[in-house]
């Protein structure tokens, strides 16, 4: 219920910049171009706003897409089982978490091109930069301080981002699997490598940051009013240029 970030709502519906977080990561798949239906796992109590935010994201951009909200499950995996349901005969699905609103489209392109190329399972990823320590319990110390044993190779680790793109039919196939083993998974390309899929990476991007505490919310912010102002300069230029076409003939001389 977004208690993270301390308020007393999903954080899809926190606001960056003056739009919502699931309005944002909405605006961005549309964008994308990559995406033919759009499955909103929302929970329940929470339906009639999805909606109506899906809505208004329909006309603003002239959307031809098929984009619905469905209830969602009691945690992440039960989610995407139950939007799993609503793909039709699709080839492809990304998973993506709104909470990565400011993903560039880029990405998404990247991750549907590598799947398209014959990957089963794609993840965009940045390496590591900060040092990795193993936390490990130590019964002589207890639980605090905490006792860190050994540095981890960094060159050989992954910060994984979303979108996350399959075949269908090895993501269903791996739901299917976890419901049986009940084994717990951080995410879905975690799901897809028990069954022995390769998972394959693509660049990811820094702008693709997960808001999930307070400070990630400041840093989004500020991420959006750039992206926003940018957008805002591009559409003035654009209009000027309408402008002074309307008011020239085809060689640009004055008519």
């Amino acid at each position: 219920m977004g208690s993270r970030l301390g308020g007393g709502e999903p954080k899809a519906f926190a606001y960056v910049h003056g739009r919502s977080i699931l309005t944002r990561s909405l605006e961005t798949i549309i964008s994308s171009g990559v995406a033919s239906t759009i499955v909103v796992a929302a929970p329940e109590d929470f339906l009639f706003r999805a909606r109506e935010e899906i809505d208004a994201v329909t006309k603003k951009w002239e959307c031809e897409i098929s984009i619905t909200a469905v209830a969602g499950g009691s945690d992440r995996a039960e989610s995407v089982q139950i939007a799993l349901k609503h793909i039709g005969d699709a080839e492809y699905v990304l998973i993506h978490d709104a909470a990565r609103c400011l993903t560039p489209p880029e990405v998404f392109v990247r991750v549907v091109a590598a799947v398209r190329s014959g990957a089963e399972a794609v993840v965009p990823v940045l390496p590591m930069i900060d040092t990795v320590r193993r936390a490990v319990a130590d019964p002589a110390v207890g639980a605090e301080p905490e006792v860190l044993r050994g540095d981890l190779d960094r060159s050989l680790l992954r910060r994984v981002q979303t979108p996350q793109g399959f075949r269908a039919a090895t993501l269903v196939r791996a739901h299917a699997q976890h419901r049986v083993d009940g084994e717990p998974a951080t995410d879905d390309a975690g799901l897809v490598e028990r069954l022995g899929t390769d998972v394959v990476a693509v660049d990811g991007h820094e702008e693709a940051l997960k808001i999930t505490y307070p400070f990630d919310l400041i840093l989004g912010e500020q991420l959006a009013r750039m992206h926003d102002e940018m957008d805002a300069c591009k559409a003035a230029r654009d209009a000027d240029g309408a402008g002074s076409d309307a008011r020239t003939d085809d060689r640009g001389a004055p008519r």
